[in-house]
C-alpha cells in the first residue's frame, strides 16, 4: 500500500498566530488505502501500510476491514472497521500516538488516541481500535469518508521525542538534483527545438530557436534508457548533442528534472497535463506519465460530451487508469442516454472486454451497497488473486511489488502478473 504525503492546505493568517514550544516537535504522516470497498473484508483480513520512522523507530498502521477476529464486541463487530499500529524496530521508546479519519474534503471525519505507552520490542509492540466506525459508514457516499476514487485517509501523529538520534537523510537525491543541466559535468547535451515563430511582415517565418540541456549519458542509461538512445553508444570524450523536435522546452525541462529527482508542481501538471503524459509515453518515463495521469484525473469532470475523446487519447496512450475511469462513467451513466447522446462510431473494438468488466463492477456495487448491512459472513472467498477483475490501480501496486514494468494496457498488465505467477510456481516446483 503506497505511504502518501499529506494534502497541502493553504493557511493565511491575519495577526500573530500563537505559538508553542513544542508545535515543531509534531511530527504527521497520511497513509492512503486505496479502493478500500474492494479490499479484503473478512473478519480478521489486515491490510498493513509500508513502514514509516518516527522517533527514530520503524512502525506500521494496518487496518481490518471487517473487523478484528478476536474482538470482543456485539456479534456484529465484524462490520466495523479496526484500526492498530505496530512498532516494528527493536528496542523501546515511549509515546503517543493520535489516529484520525479524514472526510474528502480532508476534514475530520473520527479521532483516536493512544495513552503513552511504554513501547517494547520484546513486550509491547502493537496497540488497537477495535471499533473505529462501522463499514457501512465508512461505505456511505452521502458521509464523505471516502474520495471519490474509493480511498480512506488515515492521519498518524506523535510527538517527536527530543532526545531522539538525529540522522540526516541519504543525500543521493539533492546530489541529483544538483546535477540537473549542469552544464560542467554533462558529457551529452539536448537541443530542444520551439515551434516556428508567425510570419514576419514580409511573409517569411521565423526561424526555429532552441534551448539546450546538458545531461549526463550514465544517468540516462539507467534512469531514461530512450533518452539516452539518442546518441551513439560509443563515447567520444566530447559533449554530443541530440535534436528534440516534438516536446516543448518548457515539458522537456519538467520530463528531464523529473529523470534528475525533481518534481513537477501541481498547478504546472494541472495545465500541461496531456503534454506531459504525451512527452512521458514517447520517452519511457513512467512514473511521470502515471503521476501526470493521475492530476488530469483529478481535474477532469467527465460527461458525455467528452467521454469518447478522453477514451480515444486513454487507448492511443495506453493510460489504463484513465480509460478506466471514462469506462466507469459510461457504465454509471443511464444506458439510454448514453447511446443516445455518445457517437460509438470510433469506439476502439480493444476496449470492449474493459467496458463489460466496468458493466459488471458497477453491477457488483450496487448489490454490495444493498447488501453491507446484512447479517454472516463476509464474501470474500480469495486472495485477491483474480486479475481479470481487479481495478488498474491494485493491478499496478501487484506489478510494482514484484518489480514490474507498470506501465501498457490492463491486458498487458495481467498478462505480466500471470506470467510471473507462473514462474513463481515453477521455481517452486524445482525447490
Amino acid at each position: 500500500m503506497p505511504l502518501l504525503h499529506p494534502r497541502i492546505h493553504t493557511t493565511i493568517d491575519v495577526g500573530n498566530p500563537p505559538s508553542s514550544p513544542d508545535e515543531s516537535r509534531y511530527k504527521s504522516i497520511q497513509i492512503h488505502f486505496h479502493g478500500f470497498a474492494y479490499l479484503p473484508h473478512a473478519r480478521g483480513r489486515g491490510i498493513i501500510s509500508p513502514r514509516f520512522s518516527m522517533n527514530g523507530h520503524q512502525w506500521e498502521l494496518g487496518v481490518y476491514p471487517g473487523g478484528e477476529l478476536h474482538a470482543r464486541h456485539t456479534p456484529r463487530s465484524s462490520t466495523y472497521l479496526a484500526i492498530y499500529i505496530r512498532l516494528c524496530s527493536q528496542g523501546s521508546v515511549t509515546a503517543s500516538f493520535d489516529v484520525k479519519l479524514l472526510n474528502k474534503f480532508g476534514d475530520l471525519a473520527c479521532r483516536m488516541r493512544s495513552p503513552a505507552i511504554n513501547w517494547r520490542s520484546d513486550m509491547i509492540t502493537e496497540w488497537s481500535w477495535p471499533q473505529v466506525m462501522r463499514r457501512s459508514k465508512v461505505l456511505d457516499e452521502n458521509r464523505y469518508i471516502l474520495d471519490d476514487d474509493g480511498t480512506l485517509a488515515i492521519v498518524v501523529s506523535t510527538k517527536e521525542d527530543a532526545t531522539a538520534a538525529f540522522v540526516p537523510k541519504n543525500p543521493l537525491t539533492k546530489m541529483m538534483k544538483g546535477m540537473f543541466n549542469d552544464e560542467t559535468t554533462a558529457d551529452v547535451c539536448f537541443e530542444v527545438c520551439s515551434a516556428e515563430g508567425k510570419d514576419d511582415d514580409d511573409g517569411t517565418k521565423r526561424a526555429k530557436t532552441s534551448t539546450s540541456f546538458y545531461a549526463h549519458r550514465s544517468i540516462l542509461s539507467g534512469c531514461a534508457p530512450m533518452l539516452a538512445a539518442l546518441f551513439d553508444a560509443e563515447d567520444t570524450g566530447r559533449m554530443i548533442s541530440a535534436q528534440i523536435g516534438d516536446v516543448k522546452p518548457d515539458i522537456f525541462h519538467y520530463m528531464l528534472g523529473y529523470v534528475y529527482g525533481g518534481s513537477v508542481p501541481k498547478e504546472e501538471l494541472m495545465t500541461h497535463a496531456k503534454d506531459i503524459i504525451n512527452a512521458a509515453d514517447k520517452y519511457s518515463i513512467v512514473n511521470l506519465k502515471l503521476e501526470a495521469e493521475a492530476v488530469y484525473l483529478n481535474s477532469t469532470i467527465f460527461t458525455v460530451d467528452n467521454a469518447m475523446d478522453n477514451l480515444l487519447y486513454a487507448d492511443a496512450k495506453n493510460c489504463a487508469l484513465l480509460k478506466e475511469t471514462v469506462l466507469d462513467f459510461l457504465a454509471d451513466w443511464n444506458s439510454t442516454e448514453a447511446i443516445n447522446n455518445i457517437s460509438f462510431a470510433d469506439f476502439p473494438g480493444s476496449v470492449v472486454k474493459d467496458l463489460m468488466i466496468a458493466f459488471d463492477r458497477s453491477k457488483k456495487r450496487i448489490i454490495q451497497d444493498h447488501c453491507s448491512d446484512s447479517e454472516g459472513e463476509d464474501n470474500d472467498d480469495d486472495d485477491g488473486e483474480d486479475y481479470s477483475l481487479m481495478r488498474v490501480s491494485e493491478l499496478r501496486r501487484k506489478l510494482d511489488g514484484k518489480g514490474l514494468d507498470v506501465d501498457g494496457s490492463r491486458e498487458a498488465m495481467i498478462e505480466a502478473l500471470k506470467n510471473s505467477t507462473a514462474l513463481s510456481y515453477a521455481h517452486d516446483a524445482t525447490d
